[in-house]
């Protein structure tokens, strides 16, 4: 028997507002004080107790974030920047942004992310700053990233997946020391429909990160209008940008945060369905790495959907769920196949990552997610499967 199409479409992920959400923006625009004020700097407090990091930078989005970070590290033009090339642009760009080299390196086949080895193999005196991602939500072990390492070279940490992550020694992702640099857009385990944030426990770095986010000025705009003593002198020591993270976001963010550990036990609870249900239907495909144990943040479900244990390509499978309305999708395209960093690809490719490149499919999760919805993925995929 065929199932039928679902009514509506599940989209991979989506965010979840309430109404308090929805109120709590609503009292920002009764305030009459919408950009960057009080509201933001309340909710960069409240994130950098939840991490367990001594500062917070809130900015308009992750990749301004990666831009500022690799700055603040110092990465210019010459210096090479290592990046596993499964990943989203964004990693790559912000080396290219400061007319640094993206230097791509391999992934292992379980955790989807990059190792010391890894890395080490793609080292050379050039390299300024490895940035490491915590795809789809799984914590790397940067310590021993930086024990692996020289000690001139930067660790900047891609944690756009792993907000509520922890990493081996139970620290949450963004506690490390690191700039960490976290995604708050819209499909997001936290969501403000964009924005980001950089963790770092540096503070004259997170005074200068301050600065740049806000056109170079030393002080943002709620300081010199709201205080009588504040006077705007004019002195600019360092060219800026306009990086800022607003108020009406922020007032998402602190309703978000203090929900989040109410979604990610609904994304924990999705994904054990998952889990249940694969195991009941026997489809026999691999997960990443720690996708259902306690310390991923599970931002994707990302599983290896071969020919061989399906019966069809990758895509054929994807298109095929699209097509039942069920919002399958690909993270991501290695980097270096695209034609942009043609320039940049290693000479004989990257063996896990293209092998990988043609199986790793994402399936829908959310905290909006039903155990119906589930249900729906699983019994069309077994169903295709088996076709």
């Amino acid at each position: 028997m065929n199932l039928a199409v679902r009514e509506t479409y599940l989209a991979f992920g989506t965010p979840d507002f309430t109404e308090a959400e929805i109120e709590a923006v609503a009292r920002v625009m009764r305030s009459g004080w919408v950009g960057m004020g009080q509201e933001t700097l309340a909710f960069e407090t409240e994130l950098a107790d939840y991490l367990g990091a001594p500062e917070v930078v809130s900015v308009n989005s992750c990749t301004s974030a990666l831009f500022l970070a690799l700055l603040a590290e110092g990465v210019g033009p010459g210096d090479e920047v290592i990046v596993p090339s499964l990943t989203w642009c964004a990693t790559a760009n912000a080396a290219l942004y400061l007319g640094a080299t993206p230097v791509f390196c391999d992934v292992d086949a379980g955790s989807l992310c990059l190792t010391p080895e890894l890395v080490i193999a793609r080292l050379t005196p050039r390299t300024k700053a490895v940035i490491a991602v915590h795809y789809g939500g799984y914590a790397i072990d940067v310590r021993a990233l930086r024990l692996a390492l020289p000690g001139r070279v930067s660790i900047v940490e891609d944690a756009a997946h792993a907000l509520g992550a922890r990493h081996p020694d139970g620290r949450r992702v963004g506690a490390s020391g690191n700039p960490v640099c976290f995604s708050f857009y819209a499909n997001k385990n936290l969501s403000t429909a964009d924005g980001g944030a950089i963790a770092l426990a540096d503070p004259e770095k997170a005074e200068r990160l301050r600065r740049l986010r806000m056109s170079g000025l030393a002080s943002d705009a709620w300081s010199r209008y709201t205080r009588a003593s504040a006077v705007f002198t004019g002195g600019l020591s360092e060219l800026g940008y306009k990086m800022n993270f607003t108020d009406l976001q922020a007032a998402i963010g602190r309703v978000q945060l203090g929900r989040l550990h109410e979604m990610s036990a609904a994304r924990r609870r999705i994904a054990g369905r998952y889990r249940d249900r694969f195991r009941e239907l026997d489809l026999r495909v691999p997960f990443q790495e720690a996708v259902f144990g306690p310390d991923h943040a599970r931002h994707l479900l990302v599983g290896l959907f071969s020919p061989e244990a399906t019966g069809l390509g990758r895509d054929a499978l994807l298109l095929a769920l699209r097509a039942r309305n069920i919002g399958a999708s690909v993270h991501y395209r290695p980097l270096h196949t695209m034609p942009l960093y043609q320039p940049y690809a290693p000479d004989n490719g990257l063996p896990a990552t293209d092998h990988l490149a043609e199986k790793i499919m994402t399936l829908p999760i959310g905290a909006r997610m039903s155990v119906g919805d589930v249900d729906d993925v699983c019994d069309h995929l077994a169903q295709l499967i088996n076709l």
